[in-house]
Order: C-alpha cells, then structure tokens, then sequence
C-alpha cells in the first residue's frame, strides 16, 4: 500500500503570534520575534534575550484547571493541535459524515527538552520545602509524551500515540514518521508536529555554557542572523508547529481545504559528533538525497529550501556546502531561506513550524526572507531570499532539520493541484 498523503490543517505558535495567519504575515513582513526576555530576569546569565511567544492565552484553548496541570510546552501543544484540527474540519467517529474511525487516528508530537520550567520548579520546592511536598502532577508535566497523550484524549484518538524526541529534528521526524504511518496503511490520519518551552534560566543557562546561543544583546532584534558572516550563535525560540495528515482520497472524499502534499521523508545520522556536523554536512547531504529518491525526484525539481539555518559558524557553513553537493549546478538556483531569522531557533518544534511555513510558501505562491542578512558570509553564497518575501510559483519544497547527536531529518511538500 502506497497511498498519497496531505496536510490539511495547520496549528503554528511562534514568537510571531499566536496562530497560523498572524505568524505567516509576519513571517513576510521580515518581522524579527527576538527581543529582551520579560518570564524571567537572572543577572548571572549574559544572554537575556529569546524570541519569546507574547500573545499566548492558555485559557482561549485549555479549561483553566487542566491548563495549570500542564507545562507550558504541552499548552502549546495543545492549542496548536486545535487549531490544525478546527481548520481541517477532520471528522473523527464513525457516527459522523465521512468520519475516521478513531482506532485508524494517530498523534505523533514530540519535543526536545518536554517539561524544563516544572522540573525547574519543583526542583526548588524539593529543595527549599522538602520533595515530599511536590506536586502529584510534577512527572505529568515534565515528561514529552503527554503532549500527545492529552491530545488523543482531547480528540478521541485512538490510533499510534507517541512522542519522538530527536533535539531540534524532534518535530520534523514526528511529521516524517507520522506520513509513513499514512502512507502504508498504519493509520488513515494523524496529528502530528511538535513543542517547545525551553525559555527557562536553566535552558538559557544550559546553551549559554555550551557558547551555543548568540551574545548580541544590545541589539536583540539583530542577533538571529542565519549566513551573515557576523552570526555568533542561534536565539532560543518556543512554540508549536502541528498539522492535519490525512489520505488524499479521504481528504478529497470529506472536501476539505488541502493546502499541500507530503511526497518525500528521510532520516539518518551524521555518526560524527554530539554536536558538530560532520564536515560538509556530509549526513545532511546523504538524507537530502534519500528524501529526493523517495519522492522520485531530481534535485533541479526543488525550487525552495526551508533551511535549517541556526545562525551558528558551523551549521550555516556546512548546511550551504551540503546543498551544493547535492544540488550541483542547481544549488545557484534554488531559493534558500532561514525563517529562525525571526522566529529563533525554537529546537524541537523547529521541524514543525518550517514544514508549515514550507507548505504555505507552495500553496500561495511566496517565500519568506531571510533578515538580518546584512553581510553575507563569502562562503555562504547561495539565494537566501534577503530581507524581502518574494513571490513565486514552484511545485516541490524542501525543509531541513537537524539535531544534536548527529540526527537529521528532510521533508519534501508538494504543491496540490486538483
């Protein structure tokens, strides 16, 4: 069984806005979502900037009381799955008009980090009044897997229920793997994507020892600078990118809104390093070509790269030298955009939210830019969109994520045409 696989609903939170619409216009609007964060203020970190959702209300998604009962990264899960599900009108229950069978209904949503803030919070109370005095819900906000286990409860999916965790490929993956289970016959839909709440002075803490996060505090709104030759690190971002995977035939059966297709998925490890890519990005090239191959495509069919575009020395570097190997001639031609260059880097639910951007560059016709690109890199050459959204029409799209641990992870989304 080989069956075609759609995205029709999307969930997305960034630092942008809260919902699909209002990140996608700022998106193309070059609207940077970095500035000082305001959860928190510990004078013994250097970096206190983050791209930090503003507008997030909990509550116009989650009953109050449940809400308080979750990390924020599973609120935001959640919201995005609701959102993703109200736009695709999915029917979920024999009892309704072309309905799925909840058994044949799957939700694959992970996360990198999962609970940072409440293992932060109860760590303290553990130490300050005693671990005997923890919350009886502590484990069931920290763990990842409870992103998808309320969602299935939410909206009575019975079907595969899991939680990959692949650092910043988390969310790619889950999409990836979810599209397989679509595609042969595993499950007939699914929900699946990805969240992140790692804004936390342990998780600013933790990549600031690593020197892994940019030090341009003075000008945070600059710091998120993917290929510019004075990129010092990535920003740390938060959010949730969530979508709707559904059979064509029973998308086209239900009419609903099909915004693009899922043709190609590859994932692989680099083998090289905890967090270095391997030179040249030599695994990232290797699971560009799978994802091409199990498409049945050529390079020169790709028309957009959605890069994964960290805003560090290394990953920008090899990631450009990566797709010139795979791309050859072609690579000159290809648009390449970094969309972190607003949102920030938002780790394990990066996967998520660039497939949906990714998707909506192909079902209308725009790419988003790259900002912040003032000085390009001499050896980051390729067409990185600078600063302006640019209208365009192209059929297959390409979204790139890749992880510490040397794991990587390739979309490849088709534009619809009825």
């Amino acid at each position: 069984m080989n069956r075609r696989v759609v995205i029709t609903g999307t969930g997305l939170i960034t630092a942008l806005g809260t919902g699909t619409e209002k990140s996608w216009q700022a998106l193309l609007a070059g609207t940077p979502g970095t500035a000082r964060i305001k959860r928190f203020d510990d004078p013994n970190l250097k970096v206190n900037i983050a791209a930090e959702v503003k507008d997030f209300v909990a509550e116009d998604f989650i009953d109050r009381k449940e809400a308080r009962r979750m990390d924020l990264f599973c609120q935001f899960a959640l919201a995005g799955a609701e959102m993703a599900v109200k736009e695709a009108a999915i029917p979920i229950g024999l009892e309704k008009p072309n309905g799925y069978d909840p058994e044949r209904v799957g939700v694959i949503v992970g996360s990198g980090i999962g609970g940072l803030a409440s293992f932060e919070e109860s760590y303290t109370t553990g130490m300050t009044k005693g671990f005997d005095r923890l919350s009886p819900f502590f484990i069931l906000k920290m763990i990842s897997n409870m992103a998808p286990g309320r969602i299935s409860m939410k909206h009575n999916c019975r079907g595969a229920n899991w939680s990959p965790v692949s650092a910043c490929a988390t969310s790619a993956h889950a999409i990836g793997e979810a599209f397989r289970m679509v595609r042969y016959g595993d499950l007939d839909a699914a929900i699946a994507g990805g969240a992140e709440a790692a804004i936390t002075p342990m998780g600013i803490g933790g990549f600031e020892a690593m020197k892994a996060l940019s030090t341009r505090v003075d000008a945070p709104e600059k710091a998120s600078r993917p290929f510019d030759k004075d990129r010092d690190g990535f920003v740390m971002g938060e959010g949730a990118g969530i979508v709707i995977l559904e059979t064509l035939e029973h998308a086209q059966k239900r009419g609903a809104k099909i915004i693009a297709e899922v043709v190609g998925y590859a994932a692989n490890s680099d083998a090289h390093h905890e967090t270095a890519p391997a030179p040249e990005h030599e695994g990232a090239q290797r699971c560009m070509r799978q994802a091409l191959a199990g498409a049945g495509l050529k390079p020169e069919d790709i028309g957009y790269i959605n890069a994964h575009g960290t805003s560090t020395p290394f990953n920008d570097l090899h990631e450009t030298k990566a797709i010139k190997r795979v791309f050859g001639e072609h690579a000159k031609k290809v648009m390449v955009s970094s969309t972190k260059s607003m949102t920030g880097h938002m780790l394990g639910a990066a996967g998520g939210c660039e497939a949906i951007i990714t998707a909506l560059s192909l079902q209308r016709g725009v790419v988003p830019p790259t900002i912040n690109l003032d000085a390009p890199d001499a050896e980051c050459d390729l067409d990185y969109v600078p600063f302006k959204a640019r209208e365009v029409r192209f059929t297959y799209g390409m979204s790139n994520s890749f992880g510490f641990g040397g794991t990587n992870a390739v979309l490849i989304l088709k534009r619809f045409a009825a």
